[in-house]
């Protein structure tokens, strides 16, 4: 049998935008099932509307993103094309620098949008300023803000300009986060049916905790929280989440622990007595996590309190500690997200 022709660097540099581009979205999946409801999505705003197809299509195409991103290839042709515009009117560094590296390893151009200098700060509306940027050619708009509801003001003014992903938005959502989060207990577990999961923390002010809720319990999992009382909201039942009062309740054979931020902020308003009863009452440790199940996995969607909501030596433990394979996975989770809302067309 012949031996198979290979291109010359020659014929390689000759080939068409078209060409490349077919070759990139043939490493990439585009017949899975889920592909169609996201080929229907207009936005991602949250975790709450997601349909399970469309959950485990994420996490197959992320599998491969992860995959190809890990083996460094240069970037992909798939949204050579569009325009990934970022708008974070709250600090970032994992969310925005995750989402620039995924947008830009697909191949779109990449804007970020400086707030301090542009013309919001002039008074200029939310709205206003996306749609300059749809009549200036973005594709997708990812937002933070502190204001919840915003993602979905952006949507509704955008309509079918752009595509609007929520990067979080105030207390609401941040379901990327939440679909990482996922995709990380996915790695260690692919069978999470009726895993328990313990959230700790700051509940009532978390787009992170929310987020979780949502979508973990779509995938059977059981959802168990403890925090101060001051931050646990008091609708949770409601939602099916078991609240405990002490922590080594919830901790109690979990498969996986969440530790949240706690802002420092919520001292000076009186919702904690002090850092210190805090971490007297909350902050977790080898011990409390002794209450666990063996082998359980730590989370957190950062930055990191360092001995305030876990000790240095827990966060650190690579045996426990997941908290490096969520920022590597975020990059994924991300790229998976903008490929089958811009380029993974059914």
């Amino acid at each position: 049998m012949p031996e198979k022709s290979k291109s010359t660097p020659t014929e390689e540099s000759e080939k068409t935008e078209e060409q490349l581009e077919r070759e990139d979205s043939s490493l990439l999946p585009r017949d899975l099932p889920g592909m169609q409801r996201w080929s229907e999505r207009r936005h991602l705003i949250d975790t709450k509307d997601l349909s399970l197809e469309e959950i485990d299509c994420i996490m197959s195409v992320a599998s491969v993103c992860k995959r190809l991103y890990d083996m460094q290839l240069a970037p992909l042709t798939v949204l050579q094309n569009k325009v990934v515009t970022n708008v974070f009117y709250e600090n970032s560094t994992r969310t925005r620098s995750s989402f620039e590296i995924a947008a830009r390893k697909l191949g779109a151009t990449v804007i970020n949008l400086d707030i301090k200098t542009s013309s919001y700060s002039k008074g200029e509306s939310l709205a206003d300023t996306a749609k300059t940027l749809a009549a200036m050619g973005a594709h997708a708009v990812v937002q933070r803000h502190s204001a919840s509801g915003t993602a979905q003001q952006l949507a509704d003014a955008l309509g079918e300009s752009a595509h609007v992903i929520n990067a979080g938005d105030g207390w609401n959502a941040h379901p990327t986060q939440a679909l990482l989060d996922l995709f990380t207990m996915q790695e260690v577990n692919p069978s999470v049916i009726g895993c328990k999961v313990a959230i700790i923390g700051d509940i009532l002010h978390s787009r992170v905790a929310r987020s979780n809720i949502w979508l973990l319990q779509k995938l059977g999992m059981e959802i168990h929280v403890a925090g101060p009382p001051s931050m646990v909201p008091p609708y949770l039942d409601q939602l099916n989440v078991i609240v405990h009062k002490h922590v080594h309740e919830a901790l109690e054979d979990a498969d996986f622990v969440i530790a949240l931020r706690l802002q420092t902020e919520r001292q000076q308003q009186g919702l904690i007595p002090s850092l210190s009863e805090y971490k007297m009452l909350y902050r977790l440790d080898h011990k409390r996590m002794e209450a666990a199940k063996p082998g359980v996995r730590l989370l957190h969607p950062g930055p990191v309190n360092r001995g305030v909501e876990v000790t240095d030596a827990l966060i650190d433990d690579k045996e426990i500690s997941l908290v490096a394979n969520q920022i590597a996975n975020g990059v994924a989770v991300r790229m998976a997200v903008l490929y089958v809302l811009l380029g993974g067309r059914a």
